[in-house]
């Protein structure tokens, strides 16, 4: 079976591009810099179903972003998370924080409904994001 990408995460999220291993997508919520990876790799649920060096490159491509976000976005902490309870899908979440955001300290889920972007926010994130990591 070829990869298809879980179909909340197409409805939830916005496409950026791709890495070697991983599809960028970014969460439609405005309240915090929200991103996620997901391997494409078919019938995945957890890290350890990559092969080794999947896991490798998984690694990379995780810390190349996060660090990227940290820098772009200016965060106080990131959180990183593959939690995958409504979405089996394996996707890792990257999610800048700031110690003035609406949930700090707490895990963002579930604690507000989300606050979709604007075109134009859309439009500046993805031109933002894509320069800080040169897709």
């Amino acid at each position: 079976m070829s990869f298809q990408l879980h179909p909340r995460l197409a409805q939830d999220c916005i496409a950026i591009g791709r890495f070697e291993l991983c599809r960028l997508l970014m969460m439609n919520d405005s309240q915090y810099p929200w991103f996620i990876l997901v391997p494409e790799r078919a019938d995945l649920q957890e890290i350890y179903q990559l092969s080794k060096a999947e896991r490798a490159l998984l690694t990379e491509e995780s810390s190349y972003l996060a660090e990227n976000l940290a820098v772009l976005y200016k965060a106080d902490k990131m959180n990183i998370a593959a939690i995958g309870n409504l979405v089996s899908q394996l996707h890792i979440h990257h999610i800048v924080r700031y110690q003035s955001d609406r949930a700090w300290p707490a895990p963002v889920w579930g604690k507000f409904t989300a606050l979709p972007y604007t075109e134009q926010q859309i439009t500046d994130n993805l031109v933002r994001i894509k320069n800080q990591l040169g897709m």
